[in-house]
């Protein structure tokens, strides 16, 4: 029996994903579709293609670009984007991966799911993919005249310009080729930039031609649209296809007998010494599921928390500041783990190498501690079951996970169906079988086929690369003739007219899209009851389907903590859960805490309030647990809380290693993610919020953190009084607040179980509500890093401007993201991103973009805000799609934790449901008069904005050209 011309394979009703779950094949074509069939109104549908490369050109990463850049039933210039400016979209973006090429989209709305489907298939099967599009998305040479420099530009290659001056980047990339040497792995699908400009058209095009077929095709749905019209669907789209045979197998990798070394260099800041290195094992294919599992359950035991062993040895070595390597890595065909340190001595490379094995060795030898048995299974266990996908769709990760064994011509529901292998491995446990001791011998100290891979600093490789590009156009320039001269001249021309044409009226109808009438009139409300304790303070309470899990958070304010403490609190928070206690060590204490709940930690809760635009701050002590374990989960509140960890060379030793690993992660950041180090800098400069974010996790806090560690050294004592001042201002019971989101019995419980908690509490907080200072910041700064790009940034208050935030606003800014900035920053100027923020409550505005080659030119386009809004006015059609698109913002799919968690924000914010409803009501309300309202806006903003970029060589010349305050951030 056929259904629109699929035949089905496999049908099973899954427990696992809630539905059932059918593998059809279409008959005609060979290609396959998974479908499930559930209550998730959250539908998923990807189409996914085998795209193995055969060289680091990133062909696969430039076809991924590109093919969102019109097709033929949607001429215009980036369907990608008219659907993200105009659509409810929970998802919308695709994905390549070493060995495949996804396509995913999600949306809780049936009709605008239908739409985001078949501008999807269109796009992947007949893209226009013309040369422009090509040079645009992935590489060119931008010629301005014959004689001057000409330099390259392209959005891919931008973007991998950043992923190379990342040594994180670097190292996984370098280990996962490290492991498959004589495979498609041991190339970077993404692209390597010295690579990228051997890429031509003609071989872009074969690779589309080659492997965008429908019988390399695997589609995927998810959710509750009705199956028979996803057959249809994909039927219409396969109509006219034949099967034809596509060479797109992933070959296994040889195993070797011989381990391996590689030393690569890393752009490194002048003065920087410290190397990153990994020890990678080949393990067995993704397909044994069983494996897998117990291969998960076994990173949990090794590194999956800070008192693990392998994790612990090597932090309390001294050796290095942090732990790297990706740890198990199961989106391959071979599944490998990778483990290793990064800011060590290069000469102690070989000492920490030994150290890795001698830690396995004694595992094997002295046996896994029982508890940390306990604490694997019940950990990964719980996020099974769980299923929080964050974010991500949940259908979406269920594509992922199915991917992992289907891609290989494996059952596509082995990964899926995980609760027979989990009880296996349970019932082996329960036996007595020392399954995880044996897994180490296994696939670590008897398998040979490992790799160590070390990144070296190299002061001047930053240069190096610089001068070898600017060589390479030099060659070319020189080798043209005067014709070929011109024609590059006159085709950088043609690209930049055609960047900056905007698509007709006719080609943007075909765009499908929701109307204004669609959107619902009224915002559906966030359950938030709340009651008073028998202790006094306030519980807070979202009733929510959790699938029987209780998400709780006991928050205590901030309020009287002193300035000079402030930075002290990212340690204080990690010293509850990380440090231990005076009952366990942080080892006993993290396996106690992974065994009885589904995790807990604790952080600062930061936000302004709607009145005064003050900080809302509190320490957030958070947990989660099933309900019949809610009563442990508030033992360990009242532990981590109540009986802190008092011997004191302990506690410094390992607040310590805290701090080295902190400063790490801030400094590996940088390069990865500068915008985000920039935009907290920039709202430093404006409210409350910013300044304690900034002093808390930004770039002052990097500086917070090397002064801390200095410290440590000189005056450990004085931090430890600190420390015990801090306590006496943070843990006590005025003013602390629940917070709890679950089923009704799982609410009762944690009633319960928290007024007992809070009468424990002290009695007296210490210390007078104390301001968050102003921070003496210049108006325009550069921070200076070994990257061969740039984070630039702008920012301004528009309440201080005179501004206060209108729901129009939102439709202005969210359209000039995704359509000026985008085509301005990204498009024309080789940015991979460009982002518009604005803090409705405290008025913060703040432009940034992402792997950015340009500064200037960036900031110009900034400034040139107003002018365009000025010279274009949104037609009827632009207009609904804003708006459209501001409402689905508005209306963003969130799970259960989520949604609790956004609830208690607008309570802490006085973020009413009223004021949401006129945000609401002035969004749907928006014309085109609000975007020249808005005009004038920028216009202040561009006079008014403080700047601050982070990057290489550009925004060390930007910096010298403006006069701008400058800083090596890295020394």
């Amino acid at each position: 029996m056929k259904t629109y011309g699929f035949e089905i394979l496999t049908e099973r009703a899954l427990q696992e994903v809630h539905g059932t779950a059918r593998l059809w094949r279409h008959a005609v074509t060979g290609a396959q579709l998974l479908s499930i069939s559930n209550d998730d109104e959250n539908k998923c549908f990807g189409v996914s293609f085998r795209t193995p490369p055969a060289d680091s050109t990133g062909v696969a990463h430039i076809l991924e670009h590109s093919v969102l850049c019109g097709s033929d039933k949607y001429p215009v210039k980036e369907p990608f984007v008219e659907l993200l400016k105009g659509s409810l979209q929970t998802f919308l973006n695709a994905f390549t991966f070493p060995d495949k090429t996804c396509y995913p989209v999600a949306s809780a709305n049936l009709q605008d799911f239908y739409n985001l489907m078949d501008v999807y298939m269109d796009a992947v099967f007949h893209p226009r993919i013309s040369e422009d599009i090509f040079r645009q998305e992935g590489w060119h040479i931008e010629a301005e005249s014959p004689d001057e420099p000409w330099s390259y530009k392209g959005v891919v290659y931008n973007e991998m310009k950043g992923a190379y001056s990342s040594p994180d980047s670097v190292l996984a990339e370098q280990s996962q080729q490290a492991v498959f040497p004589d495979t498609l792995y041991s190339l970077d699908s993404g692209g390597n930039p010295e690579v990228i400009p051997d890429l031509t058209y003609e071989a872009f095009r074969d690779f589309h031609s080659r492997y965008y077929h429908p019988s390399n095709a695997r589609f995927f749905f998810w959710g509750d649209d009705p199956e028979e019209e996803r057959l249809r669907r994909v039927a219409d789209v396969l109509s006219g296809y034949a099967a034809r045979p596509v060479d797109s197998a992933v070959p296994l990798q040889p195993r070797r007998e011989t381990p391996r070394h590689i030393e690569v260099p890393y752009a490194a800041a002048d003065g920087e010494k410290r190397a990153l290195f990994t020890v990678n094992w080949l393990l067995g294919e993704r397909g044994d599921v069983h494996q897998a599992l117990l291969m998960e359950m076994l990173e949990h035991i090794l590194e999956g928390l800070p008192g693990s062993p392998l994790r612990r040895t090597l932090i309390a070595s001294g050796l290095g500041e942090d732990t790297t390597g990706c740890g198990l890595e199961t989106d391959l065909r071979q599944m490998y783990y990778s483990t290793g340190l990064k800011g060590v001595d290069p000469r102690k490379v070989p000492e920490a190498e030994l150290l890795i094995f001698e830690t396995l060795a004694c595992l094997v030898e002295e046996g896994i501690p029982a508890a940390a048995v306990e604490a694997a299974v019940n950990s990964v266990e719980f996020a099974y079951r769980e299923n929080n996908s964050g974010r991500f769709p949940r259908g979406l990760a269920a594509m992922i996970q199915a991917l992992s064994t289907w891609l290989y011509d494996g059952d596509p529901l082995a990964a899926l169906a995980w609760e027979a292998p989990l009880a296996a491995i349970k019932a082996r446990l329960a036996a007595g079988e020392k399954l995880f001791e044996e897994a180490i011998r296994t696939y670590f100290l008897d398998n040979m086929h490992r790799a160590t891979v070390v990144l070296l600093p190299d002061h001047g490789l930053e240069k190096a690369r610089l001068d070898a590009e600017a060589a390479r156009l030099r060659t070319a320039q020189e080798a043209c003739d005067a014709q070929a001269r011109q024609r590059l001249v006159s085709e950088t021309a043609r690209l930049q007219a055609a960047q900056e044409a905007p698509d007709s009226p006719e080609a943007l109808a075909t765009i499908p899209n929701l109307h204004v009438a669609d959107m619902p009139p009224r915002n559906t409300p966030l359950p938030c009851a709340g009651q008073s304790l028998s202790s006094g303070n306030t519980l807070l309470c979202h009733e929510l389907p959790a699938q029987g899990i209780a998400y709780v958070g006991l928050l205590l304010p901030l309020d009287t903590v002193p300035h000079e403490l402030q930075p002290l609190l990212p340690l204080f928070a990690r010293c509850l859960t990380e440090a231990g206690t005076a009952r366990r060590d942080f080892t006993e204490l993290g396996a106690y805490m992974a065994a009885k709940t589904g995790g807990v930690g604790a952080d600062m809760v930061l936000a302004t309030h709607r009145e005064n635009r003050g900080a809302v701050r509190y320490l957030g002590v958070m947990g989660k647990a099933v309900q019949d374990k809610i009563p442990d989960l508030f033992a360990i509140f009242r532990e981590i809380l109540l009986e802190p960890l008092r011997e004191s060379d302990v506690l410094l030793e390992r607040m310590g290693q805290m701090l080295l690993e902190d400063k790490a992660r801030l400094e590996h950041g940088l390069v990865a993610a500068g915008h985000a180090a920039v935009g907290l800098r920039l709202r430093a400069h404006f409210t409350e919020l910013g300044r304690l974010a900034e002093r808390t996790s930004g770039l002052s806090y990097l500086q917070e953190v090397r002064r801390l560690l200095e410290r440590l050294e000189q005056d450990p004592q004085g931090v430890l009084a600190d420390l015990e001042s801090l306590r006496q201002h943070v843990v006590a019971r005025p003013g602390a607040l629940l917070d709890v989101t679950g089923e009704s019995p799982a609410l009762h419980r944690v009633e319960e179980e928290g007024a007992r908690l809070l009468r424990s509490l002290p009695d007296v907080r210490a210390g007078e509500p104390a301001a968050v200072r102003p921070l003496d910041l210049p108006d325009a700064e550069a921070f200076f890093a070994p990257a061969q790009v740039n984070y630039v940034g702008k920012a301004a208050n528009l309440i201080d401007l005179g501004y206060p935030y209108r729901g129009s606003m939102s439709v202005v800014l969210r359209s000039l993201r995704m359509g000026y900035l985008w085509e301005r920053v990204r498009v024309r100027g080789g940015a991979y991103g460009a982002m518009c923020t604005l803090d409705r409550l405290g008025g913060n505005l703040v432009l940034a973009s992402y792997r950015d080659p340009n500064v200037d030119e960036t900031l110009r386009a900034y400034d040139e805000l107003s002018a365009f809004l000025r010279a274009n006015p949104p037609d009827a059609a632009q207009l609904e799609r804003a708006i459209v698109g501001a409402v689905g913002d508005l209306d963003a799919y969130l799970l259960p934790d989520a949604r609790g968690a956004q609830a208690l924000s607008r309570y802490l914010t006085g973020d009413t449901d009223e004021l949401r409803q006129r945000m609401r009501e002035e969004i749907l309300a928006t014309t085109a008069r609000d975007f020249l309202d808005m005009a004038d806006v920028l216009e202040e903003v561009a006079k008014a904005g403080v700047i601050c970029v982070l990057g290489g060589a550009a925004t060390r010349a930007a910096a010298e050209a403006h006069g701008w305050a400058g800083q090596e951030i890295m020394a």
